[in-house]
C-alpha cells in the first residue's frame, strides 16, 4: 500500500511536468541560412515563458555581456493575434502563432515596412532542439526561405 501511494504522489507531482508545452525553455542559436545559404549569425538566445494562457517569446542578444532584449511578443498558442514590441517596447508588427501539433507550431509574423513572414516552429522528439523555418518577401519581391536551429539551455 505505501508503495502504490508512494507512485501516487509521484505521478500527482510529475503530472505538470507532462503538460509543460514543448516550446517554453531557453533556446540558443546554433546555426541559420538563409536563402539556403550558411549564415553566421549573431547569439541569439529565444526564452518561451509560460504565464497562465500566455506564451511570452523574447529575442534577445548579448552587449557588454548583459542579455538585450531586441524583439519580444505574447501569444495564446491559438493564433489570436498578439502584438511585437521592438527593445524600446513600441509596436513594431503583430503575430500570430497556432499550435499545430504537440510539438509544432505555424506562426504569421505582420508589420508596417516588414515583409510578411510565414513559418513553423517544431520542437524535436528528444525536447533538445526548436528548428524554426519561415518564408517572406524581400523589399524587391524576391523570396526568401530561413532556417535556424536553435538548442535547449
Amino acid at each position: 500500500m505505501r508503495a502504490f501511494v508512494g507512485l501516487l504522489v509521484f505521478l500527482i507531482a510529475a503530472a505538470p511536468v507532462w503538460a509543460a508545452e514543448p516550446l517554453v525553455g531557453v533556446w540558443q542559436l546554433v546555426s541559420q541560412e538563409v536563402g539556403g545559404q550558411k549564415v553566421d549569425g549573431d547569439p541569439l538566445t529565444l526564452r518561451v515563458i509560460q504565464n497562465g494562457n500566455n506564451f511570452e517569446f523574447a529575442y534577445s542578444l548579448p552587449v557588454n555581456n548583459i542579455q538585450f532584449v531586441s524583439m519580444r511578443f505574447t501569444s495564446h498558442l491559438d493564433g489570436t493575434e498578439g502584438e511585437v514590441k521592438n527593445a524600446q517596447g513600441t509596436k513594431i508588427g503583430t503575430v500570430k502563432v497556432s499550435r499545430a501539433s504537440a510539438s509544432e507550431y505555424t506562426v504569421l509574423l505582420q508589420g508596417e515596412k516588414r515583409p510578411t513572414a510565414t513559418g513553423k516552429m517544431k520542437v524535436s522528439a528528444d525536447g533538445k532542439t526548436l528548428t524554426s523555418e519561415s518564408d517572406a518577401k524581400t523589399p524587391q519581391g524576391e523570396a526568401r526561405h530561413t532556417v535556424q536551429v536553435f538548442s535547449r539551455q
